[in-house]
């Protein structure tokens, strides 16, 4: 939303507006709210008899929790965590679902091969987990999403998502009865007279010929240049010939919520941010409804859930705006009208009726805010917590009144998208007013790096609001960042909206976090990594592909990149000294790589020969190969960089791989403010999320810069912003029009920027510890031997375990050999984030100091909130 909105608002606060949270949004929901602190709700359920809601909940150590309804509380938890009432293996839970049977005597959830069936007890609890198994077919999982069951309870009709088919499972046997091949995605389910209706959120198969790209190993029909998919279907079983093939209908892309009522089929379309409404008699779209409330742009609403009530008012989540959409319906061939928006929690993604009452389950609730006793002394972004908000339907003047307060809590307003007139009159600034507008800045480079909080990095500096008790990798680990901050500015209160990568590299690419991202959480199994995925791409493409549009050059060093290969002997010990021969002789590099993308548009501007994320691979080697690059062919106007070795996990020890990383980015900017490039340019350096730890203001404060000679030096700047804002800064400088509703409402950060350039370079600082520190084998060329610490600031400990905590550690370094963090599989992380971060805290507090809030170095296995969530499904 807009930064002038905000001012110095910090997230958690409650002001007049609403809650704050990290997505340049407020929180006031029209009703009553509950929190459910256990996690996120991807999905829920209404028992048959009104009295109990089943949500299916991730990213807590939990699976379900059932909530009692007549007293409006938690009555249940199910999960592996410690403090689950019933235990069941896995937390894996599929995009739909939970479904109750008809008697309301059991419940189904799916999983991510087949369903767990439980015993509703006559007080709503659940008993008896048994577990209904769906086998793979050509090594693909099940990944089931909705279920169904028939009239009698006999039969459940599975939408088996990961096989892009139906199935018929007999409830008595558990065995598959039946199979219909639909389209790609199967996800949500409805049984409508004598036929099913599934959403297939992949759209129809792919014809010969046509442009594709994968989602788990189905080829699915895309756009070339946005890498989105194309098409939309709901296919058709009839259940009275199920020998026949299934029919299918058109309809827009990302179709995945369905609802029927009086002769009507309503679909979201979470992509073309509109519902189809399908005429069940004749099984043809007979009208679509737009769900873009704001003129300023008509993407990235998300529609994601639809009911009617019996008054007909229909009513439409709005995931990405925290609403509820209101409309006056009649009939499927009656245009419907525009009522307003009602507010809700963060990320609406159910909506039902109960009685009077309306029911909105809020997958991401109030933000990661949930009560900590383990880290009392801050917060995490895994500290996720969901909400349900409750309320009686006002009357349609109360809903036309509540709209400006959504308006106002998503930072909509008029003009939001100036452009320029192409006079020529307008004298260059270095954000322009008008897209389009001249800018002083025609080069922008982007590094993003991996998951540091601000505490993490900034707690020491006594300038700004951090916590030195929080700062693991202070001024002596990060000595480069820290002398940045003071020549160019520190930024104390910024915020990455995503918990993880696989939502903080869309942020950054696609200042949004696509539905289908938030909806699979709960397995990660479809994919984890957002580029070779094309359900995870929004329709109206990537910064890089608006920089294109816009005319504008672009070099991506490893950023949103899937694939990378390199020799068999390139291990870390020898890209250490292959850097140290390339920089002292000027050889090239020994150890020749590739890295590449699934997507033409970025396959096109990618430097193929800097590798993309692989701890395996220390950052000074990636400097150094993109310093080669950029003293040869000069920068493009937009430069994407990825430098995420501050991630920890690799061979080194943990503070060692912060200071590779330090190092590396303090090279770059050195090199670029000594070039000849340096007055026409600007670098933002920003973590594409911030959940390998702690901070005391909140989860997602992370530690951003903003290097250039028309920065504002030597400051220290409050303001509220994110990822988005910078984004947006960024486009606005470049011309790039704006990707969705996110980035259109969010305001350019011009007080970071001044119209009085000071153009002194930045000269890097040497690490101060040893980059090899923690190395089993050292390098052939020997060891590294930092500059001295700064004894002014905290020291750093050595990577020497004390005899009492050897046990321990070993058993650290046997769970990090499993965590997929190095080598030809290294997957950004797969390591189970509460387990990361204590390992990581441990390695830079010399194994003497417990993880706050705890009172003992823990064993890997022993790790409170080790469930958070499982390391075979955060892949």
């Amino acid at each position: 939303a807009q930064t002038e909105l905000f001012g110095t608002d910090q997230v958690g606060q409650t002001t007049d507006n609403g809650l704050v949270i990290s997505s340049d949004q407020y929180l006031a929901p029209y009703g009553d709210r509950m929190v459910i602190n256990n996690g996120k709700i991807m999905s829920s359920a209404i028992s048959p008899d009104g009295t109990h809601m089943a949500a299916a909940i991730t990213d807590g150590g939990m699976a379900l929790s059932i909530v009692d309804l007549k007293s409006y509380k938690v009555q249940q938890l199910i999960g592996n965590n410690a403090g689950a009432n019933l235990r069941i293996p896995g937390n894996d839970i599929g995009q739909e679902g939970p479904t109750y049977s008809p008697d309301g005597t059991s419940l189904w959830l799916g999983q991510a091969d087949g369903y767990r069936k439980f015993t509703v007890n006559a007080d709503g609890t659940l008993a008896n987990p048994t577990f209904v198994s769906i086998p793979r077919v050509d090594g693909k999982r099940a990944l089931v999403a909705e279920a169904v069951f028939s009239a009698d309870g006999s039969t459940v009709y599975s939408a088996v998502n990961g096989q892009n088919r139906v199935v018929a499972i007999d409830v008595a046997t558990g065995a598959i009865t039946q199979s219909w091949t639909v389209g790609t995605a199967p996800r949500d389910m409805l049984l409508v007279g004598g036929k099913l209706y599934v959403s297939n959120e992949g759209g129809r198969p792919a014809q010969p010929g046509e442009t594709t790209m994968n989602s788990y190993s189905t080829q699915v029909p895309a756009d070339p240049a946005t890498a989105a998919t194309t098409t939309g279907t709901v296919g058709v079983i009839d259940l009275a010939n199920p020998a026949a093939t299934p029919g299918s209908i058109d309809v827009g892309l990302h179709p995945t919520a369905l609802y029927a009522k009086n002769g009507a089929l309503f679909v979201t379309n979470t992509n073309s941010d509109d519902v189809s409404v399908i005429d069940t008699a004749s099984d043809k779209v007979v009208q679509t409804i737009a769900t873009q409330p704001w003129a300023e742009a008509t993407v990235g609403y998300q529609p994601n859930a639809v009911t009617l009530t019996d008054d007909g008012h229909l009513l439409v989540t709005l995931g990405r705006a925290n609403a509820v959409a209101v409309y006056r319906y009649t009939t499927p061939l009656e245009p419907v009208s525009y009522v307003g928006l009602l507010p809700t929690d963060y990320f609406p993604a159910k909506i039902t009726t109960v009685g009077n009452d309306v029911l909105v389950s809020n997958t991401r609730g109030i933000d990661a805010r949930r009560p900590n006793n383990r880290n009392p002394a801050g917060y995490g972004t895994h500290d996720t917590t969901s909400s349900l908000t409750r309320f009686t339907l006002p009357s349609d003047d109360v809903i036309k009144g509540e709209t400006g307060k959504v308006f106002t809590q998503n930072g909509w307003r008029g003009n939001s998208l100036a452009k320029t007139n192409n006079t020529g009159a307008v004298p260059p600034v270095p954000v322009p007013l008008k897209l389009g507008d001249p800018s002083t800045i025609k080069h922008v480079f982007l590094i993003i790096r991996e998951n540091r909080t601000y505490d993490q990095v900034f707690g020491d500096d006594p300038r700004g609001k951090g916590d030195p008790s929080l700062a693991q990798f202070g001024e002596n680990v990060t000595p480069n960042h820290h002398a940045m901050a003071r020549q160019f500015g520190l930024y104390d209160n910024t915020y990455d909206i995503g918990t993880n990568s696989a939502e903080g590299h869309n942020w950054l690419m696609q200042a949004d976090n696509p539905e289908y991202t938030e909806s699979t959480a709960g397995e990660y199994i479809r994919s984890y990594a957002p580029a070779d995925d094309v359900l995870g791409h929004q329709k109206s493409g990537f910064l890089w592909t608006g920089a294109q549009a816009a005319g504008k050059t672009v070099r991506d060093f490893g950023e949103y990149q899937q694939f990378l290969t390199k020799p068999a002997d390139a291990t870390w010990q020898n890209l250490y000294c292959d850097t140290k021969n390339m920089v002292a002789t000027g050889q090239d590099t020994a150890y020749p790589m590739k890295t590449s993308s699934p997507m033409p548009s970025l396959n096109n501007v990618t430097v193929a020969n800097y590798p993309q994320h692989d701890l395996g691979i220390p950052d000074i080697y990636r400097a150094e190969i993109w310093k080669r690059d950029f003293e040869k062919n000069g920068p493009a106007n937009l430069n994407l960089l990825e430098l995420g070795n501050d991630h920890t996990g690799g061979q080194p020890s943990g503070p060692a791989q912060v200071a590779d990383n330090d190092l590396a980015t303090g090279q770059i900017v050195d090199a670029i403010s000594h070039s000849p490039y340096w007055k026409e340019s600007a670098i933002f350096i920003v973590e594409d999320d911030t959940q390998a730890g702690i901070d005391h203001v909140d989860g997602h404060r992370g530690p951003i810069q903003i290097i250039s000679p028309w920065a504002r030096h030597g400051v220290v700047d409050s303001h509220y912003y994110t990822q988005i804002t910078m984004i947006r800064t960024i486009e606005q400088i470049l011309g790039i029009h704006p990707m969705n509703q996110k980035d259109s409402a969010a305001s350019p950060m011009r007080g970071a920027f001044t119209q009085a350039p000071d153009f002194t370079p930045f000269t890097a600082l040497p690490n101060r510890i040893s980059l090899t520190d923690g190395l089993k084998t050292p390098p052939d060329c020997g060891v590294d031997t930092p500059a001295p610490q700064n004894p002014l600031a905290a020291a750093v400990p050595s990577a020497t375990v004390p005899a009492d905590k050897q046990q321990v550690a070993a058993q650290w370094d046997e769970w990090k050999s499993h965590q997929r963090l190095t080598g030809p599989d290294a997957t950004p992380d797969f390591a189970n984030p509460a387990q990361m971060n204590h390992f990581t805290w441990y390695q830079a507090h010399a194994w003497t100091k417990p993880y706050p809030g705890e009172d003992k170095i823990f064993a890997p296995g022993d790790v409170p909130g080790a469930y958070i969530p499982a390391a075979d499904t955060d892949g």
